[in-house]
C-alpha cells in the first residue's frame, strides 16, 4: 500500500473528534471519508465488493471457524508482491495476478472466497491501518456478535481488532459497501486527533 493513500486518509482524519482507542470489541466509526485510492477502480471491477448481497445466518462459531480456514488458506495460496510488480501499476486494487499481490489483494480474495461460500456481506469490512512498525496496510474485517476480526495477510491468525497493535484509520461500511468511514482506534489513535 503506498504511503500516499496514508497520507491522505491521515489529513482528513486530523480534525476529528478523539475517540475512545479500545472501546469495546467493535470499531466505531465517527464519519463518513473519501474512499482509498484504489478502491473506486476495484468496485467498478467487482460487483460482489460494493454491493451487500444477502448470506445465510450464520453463528459465531461458525463464522470463526470459516473465517479462520480461509485466513490461512489464502495466505498459504499469495506470494506477497508488490502492485507494480504485478500491473505496472503504483496502486491498483485487485485479486490476487498470478497469486501474487500486495496487502489489499490479499485482503479482496478473502473477501470474495467468504463471500462465496455464503459470509454474509454485511458482516465484512476493508479497513486501512498503520501496521506495528507505522507502515500502511490493508487488512479485512469480518463483524461476529463477539466483535471485530481481523483477517491479515501478516498474520497467521484471526484476532480481534483491539488486539492486533495496529492503529485503524478508516473502514469500508459494513452496511454501505461503496462507502467508507473513520474508524479512528488503536495505539496510535490520539496522534491524529488533532488534540
Amino acid at each position: 500500500m503506498r504511503i500516499s493513500l496514508a497520507i491522505s486518509i491521515l489529513a482528513t482524519i486530523l480534525t476529528i473528534v478523539p475517540q475512545e482507542s479500545f472501546a469495546g470489541s467493535m470499531l466505531r466509526p465517527s464519519r463518513s471519508i473519501g474512499a482509498p485510492i484504489g478502491f473506486p477502480s476495484a468496485c467498478a471491477r467487482y460487483a460482489w465488493l460494493c454491493h451487500n448481497r444477502a448470506g445465510g445466518q450464520i453463528s459465531d462459531d461458525q463464522a470463526m471457524s470459516m473465517i479462520k480456514r480461509i485466513n490461512r488458506q489464502v495466505n498459504a495460496a499469495v506470494t506477497p508482491a508488490t502492485d507494480f510488480t504485478t500491473t505496472r501499476k503504483a496502486e491498483y486494487w485487485s485479486l490476487p495476478i498470478a497469486n501474487k499481490g500486495d496487502c489489499e489483494d490479499y485482503a479482496l480474495l478473502k473477501m470474495k472466497t467468504l463471500l462465496d461460500a455464503g459470509f454474509p456481506s454485511n458482516r465484512l469490512s476493508m479497513s486501512v491501518v498503520i501496521d506495528r512498525n507505522g507502515g500502511n496496510h490493508v487488512v479485512l474485517l469480518a463483524r461476529l456478535e463477539s466483535g471485530d476480526y481481523v483477517l491479515d495477510n501478516l498474520a497467521g491468525s484471526v484476532k480481534l481488532w483491539s488486539s492486533t497493535g495496529y492503529t485503524f484509520l478508516a473502514s469500508q461500511n459494513f452496511n454501505s459497501k461503496s462507502s467508507w468511514q473513520v474508524t479512528l482506534a488503536g495505539p496510535r489513535a490520539g496522534q491524529f486527533s488533532g488534540t
